[in-house]
């Protein structure tokens, strides 16, 4: 009489399979990782950028009186570049016509360019209004 054999194990069939469906979860993984890292490190970028921006910002009117005219520099650590431009803002009063007011209303603009951790060149501007002396 025969006896029926019993398995003990794993076929190589299901070992393959088994590595096949390993391998693809841990691709996946890998590509979410790679990309929140990424995404990190961009975030981590723009906010620096945004406080050199916010900064520089702040800095019209307080360091010096607000004038029209620009200004640059680059951060500490030379990563990001800044400019601050001051222009008029709005229409122009007619020359001839009397001077209704000892200010006037600029905008002020404040740009940071840098390169990020992908290599790729980024910018970031901000801008508002401040009121200075009359020109």
């Amino acid at each position: 009489m025969k006896r029926a054999r019993s398995q003990s194990g794993f076929t190589l069939l299901e070992v393959v399979v088994a590595f096949v469906v390993l391998s693809l979860v841990l691709s996946i993984v890998f590509e979410v990782f790679t990309t929140w890292l990424s995404r990190t490190a961009s975030l981590s970028e723009q906010s620096q950028a945004l406080a050199i921006a916010q900064s520089r910002l702040a800095a019209v009117g307080l360091e010096e009186a607000v004038k029209q005219g620009e200004t640059g520099g680059e951060s500490e650590d030379r990563r990001y570049r800044w400019r601050v431009r001051v222009e008029p803002y709005g229409d122009r009063a007619d020359a001839s016509a009397p001077v209704q007011s000892t200010y006037s209303l600029y905008r002020a603009e404040s740009s940071v360019a840098w390169v990020g951790a992908d290599g790729k060149e980024h910018a970031l501007s901000i801008a508002n209004l401040q009121l200075g002396p009359r020109t």
